[in-house]
C-alpha cells in the first residue's frame, strides 16, 4: 500500500512539473529579447514553421534560424493571451506589444510532447483597423508591384 500511495505521490509531482504552455509563449519572447537563439529554438517542434509579417516569410525552423541567429534579437511583450486546449493541442492568440511596432499579434499551435509542450507553428501579424484597412492593403499591393519579398 505505502508503495502504490509512493507512486501516486511521484506521479503528481511529475504532471505539475510539466512546464505550463503560457510558460512556453512566455520564454518565447524572454528568449527573443535576449537572442538567447539555442534556448529559442529549442521551444518550437522540428518541423515547426514561422510565419512573418511579410507575406513571403514562411520559413521552417533551419530558414528562420538562419534568419534570426545574426540579430540582436527582438522584443514583443505579451499584454493579453488566449488558450483553446483540445486535448494535447492549443490554439492560441496574443496581443503583443513591440517597441519597434506597436501592437502586434502572435497565434499559432501548441502541441504536447514528450519532451512537454513545444510550438508547431507561430504566426506574427499587425492588426490593421479597419478604418484604415483598404489604405493600407492598398499600399501593400503597390509594395509587392514593385518586388517586395522576404527579407
Amino acid at each position: 500500500m505505502r508503495f502504490i500511495a509512493l507512486l501516486c505521490l511521484l506521479l503528481n509531482f511529475a504532471l505539475q512539473a510539466e512546464e505550463a504552455p503560457e510558460a512556453v509563449l512566455d520564454k518565447l519572447h524572454e528568449y527573443a529579447a535576449s537572442a538567447d537563439w539555442d534556448k529559442y529554438f529549442a521551444l518550437y517542434t522540428e518541423d515547426a514553421l514561422f510565419l512573418g509579417t511579410d507575406a513571403g516569410e514562411r520559413w521552417t525552423m533551419a530558414e528562420f534560424a538562419s534568419y534570426a541567429r545574426p540579430t540582436q534579437g527582438w522584443r514583443y511583450l505579451p499584454t493579453q493571451r488566449h488558450l483553446l486546449r483540445h486535448g494535447d493541442i492549443i490554439a492560441f492568440d496574443e496581443l503583443l506589444d513591440s517597441p519597434a511596432y506597436g501592437q502586434s499579434r502572435g497565434s499559432g499551435v501548441l502541441v504536447k510532447t514528450a519532451g512537454g509542450w513545444r510550438i508547431l507553428q507561430y504566426h506574427l501579424s499587425f492588426p490593421i483597423p479597419n478604418d484604415i484597412a483598404k489604405e493600407i492593403t492598398g499600399r501593400i499591393r503597390a509594395a509587392a508591384g514593385k518586388g517586395s519579398g522576404a527579407h
